[in-house]
């Protein structure tokens, strides 16, 4: 998945350069718009933690810049849900999920080609900020740990369980997606698919003398639509 991102990256930044080499007299135009998403998120742990795909939502507010023809920039500020939910034998009785609720805001290039119907490529970095966080833990999975804990006082158990736990505030990553562009006369509209690879760590990592996990990283998975109005 690391070589997918980074050759699609590459990818949108060599057209890009391609495109900024154009001269032309075209105008430029400004966009503003509100888009939402879902989401299907998970954490990359390592040591590993099996997880199933976590479903959340994204909303927010979206300013797009097309500066050439078939080029522009995209600014974006949303609410998003992550995080993770772990998968356990179904028998027994376990379960727990944890929802990270973050401000984000992602700088793209915006790459398209067409005139009313675009084919829209967008990639870039991206800067979140942690809000608040809640967890759900079963009463059996609880009890089992407790267990574990008073057996043995100087094993780890259930790191990612305390909710005490030291996290990191802020969150960085590569964010990259495809989709198509329709123009109406009541605006556009943009159906995009997303793939988000965090680069940062939200617990702290071993680099630190006592940390637990050697990685922590976000990936998720994000269908998104926006509406925009051309301001001018």
């Amino acid at each position: 998945m690391k070589r997918i991102l980074f050759i699609f990256l590459t990818l949108a930044l060599l057209i890009s350069d391609n495109l900024f080499a154009q001269r032309d007299n075209f105008l430029g135009e400004f966009y503003f718009g509100a888009g939402a998403s879902a989401l299907a998120t998970r954490v990359d742990f390592l040591p590993s933690v099996p997880q199933t795909l976590k479903i959340g939502v994204s909303g927010g507010i979206a300013a797009k810049y097309v500066s050439q023809r078939n080029l522009g920039l995209i600014v974006e500020a949303n609410y998003s849900q992550r995080g993770w939910e772990e998968e356990f034998d179904p028998e027994s009785g376990f379960s727990y999920n944890r929802t990270l609720n973050y401000i984000e805001i992602p700088f793209m290039t915006h790459v398209y080609f067409g005139n009313k119907t675009r084919f829209i490529i967008n990639a870039g970095p991206q800067i979140s900020y942690l809000l608040s966080e809640n967890h759900e833990m079963s009463q059996a999975l609880s009890d089992d740990i407790d267990a574990r804990r008073e057996a043995n006082p100087d094993r780890t158990i259930g790191y990612q369980y305390n909710p005490f736990s030291e996290m990191q505030k802020v969150d960085y990553g590569l964010v990259g997606g495809m989709g198509i562009e329709i123009q109406t006369g009541i605006g556009n509209f943009d159906l995009e698919g997303r793939y988000y690879f965090g680069l940062g760590d939200i617990f702290t990592s071993r680099r630190s003398e006592n940390a637990y996990f050697g990685r922590s990283a976000h990936r998720l998975i994000e269908g998104k639509l926006t509406y925009y109005i051309k301001i001018r």
